[in-house]
């Protein structure tokens, strides 16, 4: 997609712009004449980059790393290190934490040589590679986002190649973001892979004696349903890892660990932001609730995963509820059914990325006997420090113990997502109640309430906001109403359609025809309903049953329409009496089919004229 003199002019021109005053800093001279995408990554001790020919595997998954199969002399075979890097969002005008990270990882990865061995080593990045913005780096475009580009992976590849390990990479929600320069997902993840010597969009790789490490990456970005900033692991690659988890099995010692962008649902993270809630792009698979559900139904199936890592909500570390065991105790609620994997959330290396002031990476560090999982904290020094301590009973079960209490407690950064159990005290309307008043008070920003309805579908309130829940694992999956639309209100769910349901067939053309859709259940139809004493609102579902609001469309659509709305403001000022650009603006108005804004944000459920009633005009007389 680049020829090598043209990689070369960007480089030139990317050197100027990553210059640091540290000596350290400076990075490795690139290899640009890589060869062919067959080959793999390994790093020799100069830290130039060299390749090898992966090993045949006539049709099976690809295996990189084979060589860490029986570790070296006097090695544990099962012993292996590897630092995990989150969201990079590579400016390549703020280079100066990348350049300090790298030091601290670095550190630790000479550390990890001479305790596992060179082949027991490597490193792997949760993608998001470049900065979502422009960043000065396309003279010939001042508007393009640097994200997704030729240059961003060039340089993001480089970065990544420095750590004199091999290194193994996904995609997350950005990294399929150059629309200037690519018209399709296909070839700009075509660019993705020729930028990092990938095979495949997946990775596999052989750390240890029986121990894979394996990634999953985001593949669409344009062709979106929703938001592009939903992670999409495509059809293709689920297919890949479910055959890879099956030909692996947990009873013949394997041991998996799997990265990927955005955490699986059930995962039982709960450091994630609202706007990742609200917006439909919280976990792998967002808006399908057949894939979405899928991940967490293969970690209950297959023992063999151990650990899973992510990132995507750029929070810190240094809370518990970054990282979620496969058990817990049984005071706490109940068994969460995780199977005998360990979730964990990494953080960002660079300042201007952090939601909360954190800079950390994540160490992996194994066994045959268990593994650590560890903070690289970059704004103390590099310092590790132990967070979790996971200890193997057999090869099915495990015991997990959290090494620290919280290290801060400043948790408005983020929001802490109130998750149901069965029964707990925020729950309330028994299934077989045929009116149940949820809130018998108004709603404020501290009431708790959730419930399940007959179809299955379970609704809560939390954070003054009507959220919907996954019926089965309970972790939340999308707005269904704002806080600007349901402060102030109650909720009651009521019994609908029974009595048009019962079929007089007797009566001329009673067919039946009116209840055609009702299910052949123990279900039956309710009504979720708004009200205060100005009137009653319904929360209709979607049509396919679900009740969170699938508000944001992907970016292209979106940015479409605000070039439309721009040629329109233009029009405007050329032939409407407007004496000023924000007057043309003003005037200007969209229609939609079902969608209200341009916005990338899900901020409020509001229909004027719909779901509240339309604003008065104000009329002057002269």
């Amino acid at each position: 997609i680049c020829s090598k003199k043209e990689i070369n002019l960007m480089f030139t021109r990317a050197l100027v712009l990553l210059s640091l005053a540290a000596p350290s800093a400076a990075f490795v001279q690139p290899t640009f004449l890589r060869s062919s995408s067959s080959t793999a990554r390994l790093a020799s001790t100069n830290g130039e980059v060299t390749h090898t020919k992966k090993k045949d595997t006539n049709g099976e998954a690809i295996v990189n790393g084979n060589t860490a199969t029986n570790g070296e002399a006097g090695k544990d075979p099962y012993g292996f290190i590897v630092p995990i890097l989150g969201d990079l969002h590579i400016d390549p005008r703020k280079m100066e934490d990348y350049s300090i990270g790298r030091e601290h990882v670095k550190s630790v990865i000479k550390d990890a040589k001479s305790k596992v061995g060179n082949d027991n080593v490597a490193l792997v990045s949760l993608g998001d590679l470049g900065e979502s913005k422009n960043c000065d780096h396309n003279p010939d475009n001042p508007f393009e986002l640097f994200a997704g580009t030729s240059k961003c992976h060039t340089i993001a590849a480089d970065f990544l190649g420095s750590f004199d390990v091999p290194y193994e990479v996904i995609g997350g929600n950005h990294d399929l973001e150059g629309i200037d320069e690519f018209d399709s997902d296909a070839r700009n993840l075509r660019n993705f892979l020729k930028c990092h010597d990938k095979e495949t969009p997946q990775f596999c790789r052989q750390i240890a004696e029986k121990t894979l490490l394996v990634g999953l990456c985001s593949t669409i970005f344009r062709e979106a349903t929703y938001t592009s900033h939903e992670v999409i692991i495509d059809d293709e690659q689920i297919r890949w890892f479910e055959d890879l988890l099956k030909s692996k099995p947990a009873e013949d010692g394997w041991k998996i660990f799997v990265f990927s962008h955005a955490p699986p649902n059930g995962s039982g993270i709960r450091i994630i932001q609202e706007n990742h809630v609200v917006n439909g792009c919280c976990w792998l698979n967002h808006s399908s609730e057949k894939n979405c559900r899928k991940f967490i139904e293969l970690v209950r199936e297959h023992r063999c995963i151990k650990g899973w890592f992510s990132g995507h909500f750029h929070l810190g570390q240094d809370y518990q509820d970054s990282i979620t065991f496969p058990t817990i105790d049984p005071s706490e609620g109940p068994y969460p059914n995780r199977g005998s994997c360990v979730f964990a959330q990494t953080s960002v290396m660079r300042a201007g990325t952090s939601r909360d002031g954190r800079q950390q990476s994540r160490l992996l560090r194994g066994t045959k006997d268990g593994f650590e999982i560890c903070t690289i904290d970059h704004k103390n020094d590099g310092k590790v420090r132990v967070d979790a301590t996971i200890t193997y009973r057999d090869d099915s079960h495990e015991v997990g113990v959290y090494a620290h209490e919280d290290e801060a407690f400043e948790h408005d950064n983020y929001f802490k997502v109130y998750q149901p159990q069965m029964n707990d005290h925020a729950y309330v309307c028994a299934d077989d109640e045929e009116m149940c008043m949820l809130t018998p008070d108004p709603i404020t920003d501290e009431t708790v309430a959730w419930w399940k309805l007959s179809c299955g579908r379970v609704l809560g309130v939390v954070n003054g906001m009507m959220l919907e829940f996954d019926k089965s694992t309970l972790a939340p999956l999308g707005l269904v109403m704002s806080q600007d639309e349901l402060l102030g209100k109650q909720v009651a769910i009521v019994d609908s359609g029974l009595e048009e349901c019962l079929i007089d067939f007797e009566e001329d053309g009673m067919d039946g025809a009116d209840c055609a859709d009702t299910e052949q259940d123990d279900s039956r139809e309710q009504a979720v309903l708004v009200f205060d004493d100005e009137g009653v609102t319904v929360v209709q579902p979607n049509d396919d049953g679900s009740y969170w609001r699938k508000i944001v469309r992907n970016k292209i659509a979106r940015m479409k329409e605000r070039r439309r709305e721009k040629a329109a403001v233009e029009f405007a000022q050329m032939y409407l009496p407007v004496r000023t650009e924000e007057e043309a603006k003003q005037k200007t108005l969209s229609t939609w089919g079902p969608y209200t804004t341009t916005s990338g944000v899900a901020k409020s459920t509001v229909v004027e004229g719909i779901t509240t009633p339309a604003k008065k005009l104000t009329v002057y007389s002269s």
